[in-house]
């Protein structure tokens, strides 16, 4: 069948070209996914304090201006991993990031200050540490695949970080914020478990 590779079962006209500077190594790719991630850090420190000034929950407010301070030390770990590898520190957009800080945005606009806010805010701050725990252990395991250890290290320091931060914005949306969200209509308690509960 014309286009059609049958070896492999795959249609050839939906084989994409590479760009010109594309990456032809493992290392390659690792350095353009580090700087996809540095300037997504750089950009969330930017987008937080928005965030923190729309909460409504102290709870809340404090646990981001929190994350805030621990996106600017993984900026420096990026920095000194870029010198590791004997790289220059610069950002490429990652257009994921953008996506979800523009989603982020939206959330804003669509809710009305309160506790409805801050559990979208809630959401939209959790999507962000989702991609970033997948960026960040995609990366770790760059970095262990082509012997960077070291950098392997750092990496890994900021991936637990970021799961961290994913459970205590989980605990502040069991807490109260997303109880306080809801009518008594809406919420199932039998869906709940009891440690989700102790959490408040």
């Amino acid at each position: 069948m014309p286009g059609k590779d049958i070896k492999n079962n795959t249609n050839t006209a939906d084989i994409v070209k590479p760009a010109s500077d594309a990456a032809t190594e493992l290392r390659e790719l690792f350095v353009d996914s580090l700087k996809d991630i540095y300037w997504a850090e750089n950009a969330l420190v930017n987008a937080l304090p928005k965030m923190v000034n729309n909460a409504t929950s102290a709870n809340l407010a404090s646990t981001i201006k929190d994350h805030i301070l621990v996106t600017k030390n993984q900026i420096v770990r990026l920095e000194t991993i870029f010198d590791l590898l004997g790289e220059k520190a610069e950002g490429k957009k990652c257009e994921a990031m953008a996506g979800l800080l523009k989603e982020g945005d939206s959330i804003l606009e669509e809710t009305t200050p309160g506790p409805v806010r801050d559990a979208g805010i809630i959401a939209a701050s959790q999507k962000i540490e989702h991609y970033e725990i997948a960026t960040y252990g995609t990366l770790c395991a760059f970095a262990k695949a082509i012997g960077e250890n070291d950098a392997a290290k750092l990496l890994t320091q900021t991936l637990n970080e970021e799961k961290e931060a994913d459970m205590l914005l989980s605990a502040v949306a069991f807490g109260a914020v997303n109880f306080d969200s809801a009518t008594e209509q809406d919420i199932d308690l039998s869906l709940i478990s009891d440690d989700e509960l102790k959490i408040k």
